[in-house]
């Protein structure tokens, strides 16, 4: 596959473009995963598919928009379903769950209605929904590079006030911090990294790329900074073996990487429990 690589610009672009997903989207999973989150991601995903199923419906309609990457608005539609995840939460101050399920309800309704309008792109849908290797173009690695910046950025500026966040939301909230558009901001972050994801993982299983390699690093971790090093590591690994399985099998990517982080889960587990056996036996 190495000499393919350079040999074929769509295998650089999905390449590329997953090794900086294996990082960013684990990167955000850990927060995710501490905030008690991890379904956010689902219901954003679900959204995407409404926003990707309505530009490739759009696309047959209207011929001016034939060139539009569909890309663009599964982005507005996931941003947009932050947001409104975000106004639902502090709506239902008591049941804050429930804007999940609502919003992920929306995005399958109008996936569905987009879906069933449209005829003839059943094959570009599939890419959309468990990735391709194939399909990765420049313009999409492009996007995936400013959204990773945006995500490095963001990390940057705002990891201390995260940290409390994740652990302790009263305090943080007690000692001045603007807890309302920090979280927001990580929404909208969290939706430009599902809406990015989605050409190599897929948009059914982007979510697992964010929750599989940190539920494996939290079971060997000891600290918050080796949970977030070994989740990038167990990221890496998982997108690195799945694109090369799904190139050399001929096989969705999506597929190939999350069945790789379910294997790195149970190693992980696995571990674990010897590590437990040989402290019991000394």
């Amino acid at each position: 596959m190495i000499e393919s690589i350079f040999q074929y610009e769509f295998l650089q672009n999905a390449f590329v473009s997953g090794l900086i997903i294996g990082i960013i989207a684990p990167l955000l999973g850990v927060f995710i995963v501490v905030r008690r989150l991890s379904l956010i991601a689902d219901a954003l995903s679900h959204v995407t598919l409404a926003g990707i199923a309505g530009s490739l419906y759009l696309s047959q309609s209207i011929g001016a928009l034939a060139l539009l990457n569909p890309l663009y608005l599964g982005i507005v539609a996931s941003v947009t379903g932050s947001l409104f995840i975000e106004r639902l939460r502090r709506l239902y101050k008591h049941y804050e769950e429930l804007a999940i399920p609502i919003i992920m309800s929306a995005g399958l309704g109008f996936g569905a209605i987009f879906i069933s309008l449209a005829e003839g792109f059943s094959s570009d849908l599939f890419s959309y929904l468990f990735g391709s290797v194939s399909a990765v173009s420049r313009q999409d690695l492009w996007i995936v590079i400013s959204i990773s910046i945006v995500v490095v950025l963001f990390l940057g500026l705002f990891f201390k006030e995260l940290f409390v966040l994740s652990f302790d939301e009263e305090y943080a909230k007690a000692s001045g911090l603007p807890a309302k558009w920090i979280h927001m901001l990580f929404m909208v972050v969290t939706a430009l990294v599902i809406a990015a994801s989605m050409r190599i993982v897929g948009i059914l299983l982007v979510s697992s790329l964010m929750t599989l390699p940190v539920a494996a690093a939290m079971r060997i971790s000891k600290s918050f900074k080796q949970a977030l090093i070994l989740s990038v590591i167990f990221g890496e690994l998982a997108v690195v073996i799945g694109l090369v399985s799904a190139f050399y099998l001929d096989l969705a990517p999506g597929g190939t990487i999350v069945v790789t982080s379910i294997i790195i889960l149970l190693l992980a587990i696995l571990a674990k429990k010897v590590g437990r056996k040989g402290a019991v036996a000394t």
